[in-house]
């Protein structure tokens, strides 16, 4: 551990930082949406909606960021850039909602405050980075947040509050992750790829303008985990039409990006394959041969009966199977091709057993390490619920709940220190 904080310090010196937070028991008792019910919920925009954001928008919501662009950007390759990222934390069920139904706050956050969450302050991200994580991935759902067809307007306040966030961990030095994470306009269908894809490269044109001062530690994820929702293939790896059309839209989103100006024709780009799955979906993944700045995206809770699957067992019982062979995978697909890849959700949910997390923690992120893939854990700020309970980093406090997983993880992702 002490090499990683000796990392962070020599980090923090050089850029004149400061880091702060902590680690303890942390408690934050609210429901949460199921990890795989994440992206089914969501209704259409309208343009009232959209009108009524903006009404609510004053002009003390408008953030002002001052350019950092990393002249030698054009020269660094994606496998570069995630040699440099260690281990990740996700700021899930916050930017990402996609209702305001149970808001606690102010009207111009309530989507980021419907499902519990407090809103993401400074302070929270410092004591993420100061636990260690050194990528902050922040889903975010841009439904109901813009306007209908043709122009797909992206509501002004929104993109404002997204900058200020991706600002708390970026001017720390941090990298930083933003997606299209609920949506429900990008369905991989053949008779909705036109549509999906003039959608895409119109969102993402917007959000590559906003963001096209910032260096490489931002990075762009196409989509979250695009599937057929409800029906037989939604989580079983896809088909042939939905393969098709989700290398269809990542396409579309990175020729958008490519297309804008500032860094973004040398901007990191993550996509995903169909449901972002970890076993069927990769093998599906269409990666332009000419662009060495595409990093392949990847969910695994693994092994499903103890990381995610809510009714089974919780002991680890150095069950490393699944494991074993999605990195195998991994490498053999992409790795030893040169193509890299961020696991961009992994977590295991408490059932009362950090101990059995801890040590599956130490097996699992080694294993990722070891073929040279970062793992963003999936924070959704659930504790003591009766649903997916993945909170880590306690939002009001910054205190860690499970210290000894914690541990488990950044000595794994930075080396335990065994020889200092």
């Amino acid at each position: 551990m002490r090499r990683r904080k000796i990392i962070a310090a020599v980090l923090v010196a050089a850029l004149g930082l400061g880091l702060m937070g902590g680690c303890g028991n942390g408690t934050n008792a609210f429901d949460t949406q199921s990890a795989e019910e994440k992206g089914s919920a969501g209704t259409e925009a309208t343009a009232q909606g959209v009108a009524e954001e903006t009404e609510e928008a004053s002009e003390e919501d408008t953030y002002v960021k001052t350019p950092n662009i990393n002249p030698e950007m054009e020269d660094l390759t994606a496998m570069d850039v995630v040699n440099e990222i260690k281990i990740g934390f996700n700021i899930g069920n916050t930017l990402d909602s996609t209702n305001d139904k149970l808001a606690r706050v102010e009207p111009s956050f309530k989507f980021e405050t419907a499902w519990g969450n407090p809103k993401v302050s400074q302070e929270f991200v410092d004591a993420v980075l100061d636990a260690g994580f050194n990528v902050i991935r922040i889903p975010v759902t841009w439904e109901n947040h813009f306007a209908p067809a043709p122009d797909y307007t992206i509501v002004e306040s929104w993109l404002d509050r997204v900058q200020e966030v991706v600002d708390y961990a970026y001017n720390k030095g941090a990298y930083v992750i933003i997606n299209m994470h609920h949506e429900d306009w990008n369905y991989p269908y053949y008779d909705n790829e036109e549509t999906a894809c003039e959608e895409m490269a119109a969102l993402w044109s917007q959000i590559a303008e906003r963001f096209k001062d910032y260096d490489e530690h931002l990075i762009f994820e196409a989509q979250n985990e695009p599937r057929k929702v409800g029906t037989s293939v939604e989580w079983t790896g896809g088909d042939q039409e939905g393969w098709d059309v989700v290398n269809a839209t990542n396409l579309a989103f990175i020729n958008a990006v490519r297309d804008s100006g500032g860094s973004n024709p040398y901007r990191m780009l993550m996509i995903p394959g169909y449901g972002a799955n970890s076993t069927v979906g990769i093998q599906h993944i269409e990666v332009p041969e000419d662009d060495d700045r595409i990093i392949i995206s990847v969910h695994a809770y693994e092994p499903y009966d103890f990381a995610l699957n809510t009714a089974g067992r919780s002991e680890w019982n150095n069950d490393t199977t699944a494991i074993d062979t999605l990195m195998e995978d991994l490498k053999t697909l992409f790795i030893d091709k040169g193509i890299p890849v961020i696991i961009g959700e992994f977590g295991a949910m408490n059932k009362d057993n950090e101990s059995e997390r801890a040590e599956w923690a130490t097996y699992y992120v080694s294993a990722a390490a070891a073929i040279g893939v970062p793992c963003i854990w999936w924070d959704n700020g659930a504790y003591n619920t009766s649903g997916e309970n993945f909170g880590l980093i306690d939002r009001n406090t910054g205190e860690c709940a499970y210290p000894d997983l914690l541990q488990a993880m950044m000595d794994a992702a930075w080396g335990s220190g065994d020889d200092e």
